[in-house]
């Protein structure tokens, strides 16, 4: 099988959870993922369920990357494909890039999202480009001293986690 057979495979599969989420349990919006290892084999899926949890960051993307973590326990997904339904929000980009994926396969774009969808990312992708005090949700900034003190601790470790 081609890398595009795969391709259009693997997306079949996201489709399908997009469907659960958006048509089937209406959990949420139209968006389904699984990530893939490098050997072909899917170690993660997910779908929208932001309605059904109450929870903004349960989308498919978020779920499939946490469920291919705990399955090769590992935070970093090196060698893996993401194959989601939408192209990803900033959250969802973000823990892309966070896991180490080597690839994203996405079908509908950011403006299909908001034509057909009415889910409107280009605004949290311009309010993630303005500087912390511009955007619409004030970043204010505490005690900087106190967590740099923490900081500088966390420095000090022989052995630092750095995820």
């Amino acid at each position: 099988m081609s890398k595009s057979e795969d391709d259009q495979k693997f997306m079949r599969k996201a489709i399908e959870l997009g469907r659960r989420a958006g048509i089937d349990e209406q959990s949420g919006g139209v968006f389904g993922a699984i990530v893939v290892d490098k050997k072909g084999n899917v170690i993660g899926e997910g779908y929208n369920q932001v309605v059904k949890h109450n929870d903004p960051t349960w989308h498919g993307e978020m779920q499939a990357i946490r469920e291919a973590g705990k399955k090769i326990g590992s935070p970093h997904l090196d060698g893996c494909t993401l194959y989601t339904t939408g192209e990803p929000c900033p959250m969802c980009l973000c823990a892309a890039y966070w896991a180490h994926l080597d690839r994203i396969v996405y079908g509908a774009s950011v403006e299909d999202a908001k034509e057909y969808g009415d889910f409107d990312d280009k605004y949290y992708f311009e309010q993630i480009n303005k500087k912390a005090k511009d955007r619409e949700i004030p970043c204010e900034q505490c005690l900087r001293d106190e967590v740099v003190k923490v900081w500088k601790e966390f420095a000090a470790l022989e052995n630092p986690v750095h995820y």
